[in-house]
């Protein structure tokens, strides 16, 4: 028993090793402005352990989002690292490899409740160790390697994606051995059992689940679902309405950190751009996302940061894009139900795969993104483990062969192999794509046409270069593409004022504000551009307007304070 202990924790180490080798290359990435900004080298807030910075994180709203945990994780490795990239990057590296290795660990222990809970007959798929070893392995390694999961790890503004895993993951392996100890059926109605120490670790886990990152509001249901199949806790109405009272604190702050996240969605403004299409539109592109991300867990090409939210241009699109990808959930979901009383575990993944997916399927709009590969990053487990359990099928069979067995054992571990160094390959390829700021945005760009934020990331690398011709152009070709942009416009005015042209800044700023009067940025623009004039009395006035706006902006207090001095 403690042989097999060992070897199921070294399997994992050691696939997590090889994740951590794999992603080595992203140490020698840089920040992109994408969020890295805001998060980190132009974050006052997190460069010192004081009040400021538990009233900026857990207080106040930064970027459209409310995470205390994930800030105090920056604010550690400014501490460690300052503003050197390659610490910061090491952070996410080893966070990707401890996910990796829960992985790993996860999948064991659901496959032994598995053997544990499934008839003799029913189980034929895993009863042996080594098949568990395989499915668990392959799992791990889909998940570690695949290169769908570069941006949640090589971009280190998504640090909390991976601080968000992690106490899911953790929060998932505990409430394992804590189900494990009830019977199905038993009565939980008791209060004691919300003071039992595993159950408030659980708690406890699924709270800096959610203060990293408000993705984790799923976990609720996900317990539910692993109730039902493999714990076999839930089999009536009654045994369900009492896992779902024993859920009811989980469900409570799930509750909460979702209506906390709407207010820091809509402080940030991040939501205004939900009035760009109808909500029943959002629903009909929902199920072509489901579809699209596993597409893109089998065959990993295409693999965009920033894919656009677009209407559909004419009727073949719309049947490609919306009704096909309907009538395939709508299958899956079909022949799950219809073997759920022969095959209950394909169910339970599809229903755990689809559920921890909804928060980012676009029915709420947030941003002008239709998808993103890093909301795989927990949701893409699940078609993992049924590529890992059909890996265990395949060996099965391979195994129990009299001709030919020793051939294709040969074939299928040069198979497993060459899939192996292909993620390996892909996943190093899309990590380069992060290599700074002008790579990155470039591969956007060249990938999909047409987006004007990404000529406006663009134009702001070269201007932080210092190539402000070149930025200017590409300010000025976002606003062919969008003519309404007021930030592309405050963009365009800042190179303008950096190159010394401050009355066209001055133009170009004005634009902005009549565009979005609520545009702080622009206030502060506008004012530093009137003080460079010398029209001290402009300044002053751009400078309360945007502190109206913006009120915990201290550079700009600063400023302000400098021009009151002056008189």
């Amino acid at each position: 028993m403690v042989k097999l202990i060992r070897s199921k924790y070294l399997l994992a180490i050691l696939i997590a090793l090889v994740t951590f080798l794999v992603y080595l290359p992203s140490l020698q990435n840089g920040f992109v402005s994408w969020d890295d900004g805001g998060y980190i080298y132009e974050n006052s807030f997190i460069r010192s352990f004081d009040m400021q910075l538990l009233k900026s994180a857990f207080v106040e709203f930064h970027l459209s989002n409310w995470h205390p945990v994930t800030w105090l994780s920056h604010a550690c490795d400014y501490a460690l690292w300052g503003l050197n990239p390659l610490g910061h990057h090491l952070t996410n590296n080893i966070l990707h490899a401890l996910n990796t290795f829960l992985v790993v660990l996860l999948i064991i222990r659901l496959l032994e409740v598995y053997q544990e809970t499934t008839k003799y007959t029913e189980a034929s798929l895993l009863l042996l160790p080594y098949r568990t070893t395989i499915a668990a392995a392959v799992t791990g390694l889909l998940f570690g390697l695949h290169p769908l999961h570069v941006e949640s790890v090589a971009w280190v503004s998504e640090r909390k994606d991976l601080l968000c895993a992690f106490f899911y993951l953790l929060t998932l392996i505990t409430y394992i051995n804590y189900a494990g100890e009830i019977k199905a059926g038993d009565s939980i109605n008791d209060r004691s059992r919300y003071f039992n120490k595993k159950y408030l670790s659980i708690l406890a886990l699924f709270i800096l689940s959610l203060l990293s990152k408000p993705m984790a509001v799923t976990l609720p249901f996900v317990l539910l679902i692993l109730d039902w199949y493999p714990f076999r806790r839930i089999q009536s109405l009654r045994t369900f309405a009492n896992c779902s009272l024993e859920k009811l604190p989980f469900f409570a702050l799930t509750l909460i950190s979702s209506i906390v996240t709407i207010f820091a969605q809509n402080a940030g403004g991040a939501m205004g751009l939900g009035k760009a299409m109808p909500l029943i539109a959002l629903m009909v592109i929902a199920p072509k996302s489901l579809i699209v991300y596993l597409g893109k867990m089998i065959v990993p090409f295409h693999l965009v940061p920033f894919y656009p939210l677009r209407h559909p241009e004419n009727v073949y699109s719309v049947l490609l894009d919306y009704i096909i990808p309907f009538i395939m959930i709508t299958a899956i979901t079909a022949t799950c139900i219809a073997i759920v009383r022969r095959h209950k575990l394909w169910l339970s993944i599809w229903c755990y795969y689809v559920i921890t997916l909804i928060p980012v399927l676009g029915i709420v709009q947030v941003g002008s993104q239709s998808m993103a590969d890093r909301y795989t990053y927990l949701p893409s487990v699940g078609p993992f483990f049924i590529i890992g359990l059909l890996s265990a099928k395949v060996y099965e069979k391979v195994s129990v062969l009299d001709r030919w067995r020793v051939m294709l054992r040969v074939a299928s571990f040069t198979l497993a192999m060459s899939v192996l160094i292909f993620l390996s390959y892909a996943t190093i390829m899309q990590v380069g794509i992060w290599k700074n700021s002008m790579i990155f945005w470039n591969y956007v760009i060249d990938k999909e046409p047409g987006v004007a934020l990404a000529h406006i990331n663009l134009g702001n690398a070269y201007t932080d270069e210092g190539l402000f011709d070149i930025a200017i152009e590409q300010y000025r070709t976002a606003l062919r593409l969008k003519p309404d942009h007021a930030e592309a416009y405050n963009d365009l005015g800042y190179a303008y004022l950096l190159k010394g042209q401050t009355d066209t800044a001055i133009e170009q700023f004005r634009t902005a504000l009549r565009l979005d009067p609520d545009f702080p940025e622009a206030h502060f623009n506008l004012g530093n551009s009137y003080l460079k004039m010398g029209s001290k009395i402009m300044a002053r006035e751009e400078f309360e307007l945007g502190l109206k706006i913006q009120p915990d902006n201290y550079k700009a207090r600063q400023i302000l304070n400098s021009i009151d001095s002056m008189y």
